[in-house]
């Protein structure tokens, strides 16, 4: 790996993956929610515009955001939803309209659990144990089977294995921010005393038979990664020695990527909202704890996405070891090509806006703004991409009231309430 050998990586240098594929930079468009499904929740057009878009970008890897294994529990409305070969067709486009610019296109595969949002499909959510998230809105999941624990894994191998068969280069399992994976893995939300929880040897098995699951059914060139938590920032939640141990477990698991981010919606450590001055500074949130993991990742590529724009922090982060691959999110939702800025060095810095809520004292009465304040930026940001999807160019005057209406059209009342029992 990049990090083993004794000459000085740099930005535009290629990087091999274990599974043998190549990245020809060391750019990497992390996975953004485009929530731009079409009917059905199979792919669209609009898809193929945006993606076509970051393919010309400059990046050695693109990764697709929050496709869906199972269309009765969806993250958001415009999700898209992989559990066939339905929209193989569709998909087969998608992964082509992002690979014909030189860079492998990579799907996110998850599932939302208790993160679901009831008004896409419908039904209750669902998650380790019967325990809310406390973030506005959020619904009382109904406890999973164990039959049903065994269900969603074979899911996440299915999506992955039509995700080969469609042309993607690869999947990465969704393993942070909150959702389903990073439910089982957190003790806050998986409260369950059998084979799926108790401690964190069983807490982490759900992700271990995912990957097995996946691995057993792919091709070997096939990459396979995750984006992983290095804590959920929450009081007696998932911490960074567990998450250690995670990626001690992974390292022997024939894994090719590891991407680092953290925090979930209940505390947006992503978006830098729990983040301090001095790491602020240094730009990017997490690299002090990839430092930590570089070991036990063994072989396996390391990716810290959150807080990096500028050149300097990225080609030190590089060049010193810590990651192999830089992940950038929002910057690429106003800056399309933002790896190629940087690569080219047309920039030093990419300008990234932060969103947030006006009319803060009534807004606190009745919401969490840490909580709302994170849900409107991500929201703004998906805005910028829903431009760029109808061949547009970003937005950057975009007011936060215009994204707030976006907010309630999309999720309803509920989004801006304390908690929905």
């Amino acid at each position: 790996m990049a990090a083993q050998e004794a000459t000085v990586a740099t930005l535009n240098d290629a990087l091999e993956l274990p599974c043998g594929q190549i990245l020809r930079n060391r750019m990497m468009k992390s996975a953004l929610s485009e929530a731009l499904g079409g009917r059905g929740n199979g792919p669209s057009d609009r898809l193929e515009t945006l993606f076509r878009r970051w393919g010309d970008g400059g990046y050695g890897l693109i990764v697709t955001g929050n496709v869906m294994v199972d269309r009765t529990q969806l993250g958001e409305p415009g999700n898209v939803v992989v559990e066939d070969e339905r929209d193989l067709e569709g998909l087969s486009s998608w992964a082509k309209s992002a690979q014909d610019g030189g860079a492998p296109l990579w799907m996110q595969i998850n599932h939302p659990g208790r993160q679901a949002n009831p008004l896409a499909a419908r039904k209750r959510p669902v998650g380790p144990s019967a325990i809310a998230a406390k973030v506005p809105g959020a619904m009382t999941p109904r406890a999973l089977t164990a039959a049903e624990i065994e269900d969603i894994i074979e899911r996440f191998a299915t999506t992955a294995v039509v995700a080969e068969t469609a042309g993607f280069s690869g999947v990465q399992i969704h393993g942070a921010h909150g959702y389903l994976v990073a439910q089982f893995l957190s003790p806050l939300a998986n409260q369950r005393t059998d084979e799926w929880g108790g401690d964190p040897a069983r807490r982490m098995r759900f992700l271990l038979e995912i990957v097995r699951a996946i691995r057993k059914c792919v091709s070997p060139g096939f990459a396979v990664g995750i984006k992983l938590n290095s804590a959920d920032f929450q009081r007696g939640g998932f911490s960074e020695d567990e998450s250690r141990d995670v990626v001690a477990a992974l390292s022997q698991e024939g894994l090719d990527l590891i991407e680092i981010s953290g925090g979930s919606y209940e505390s947006p450590a992503m978006m830098g909202k729990s983040a301090s001055a001095s790491t602020l500074e240094r730009e990017a949130y997490f690299l002090d704890y990839a430092k930590t993991v570089r070991e036990v990742a063994g072989n396996v590529a390391l990716a810290v996405t959150g807080g990096f724009r500028s050149r300097t922090a990225m080609a030190a982060a590089v060049a010193g070891g810590d990651c192999d691959l830089v992940g950038l999110g929002r910057p690429t939702c106003t800056i399309p090509d933002a790896a190629a800025v940087i690569l080219e060095s047309r920039s030093e810095k990419l300008v990234s806006p932060s969103v947030e809520f006006g009319l803060r004292g009534p807004l606190g009465l009745v919401s969490d703004l840490k909580a709302l304040d994170g849900a409107l930026d991500l929201q703004w940001h998906t805005d910028q991409l829903h431009r760029l999807a109808d061949g547009l160019e970003p937005d950057l005057d975009r007011q936060w009231w215009r994204t707030a209406t976006s907010m309630l059209n999309r999720n309803g009342v509920g989004a801006f309430t304390r908690k929905r029992g």
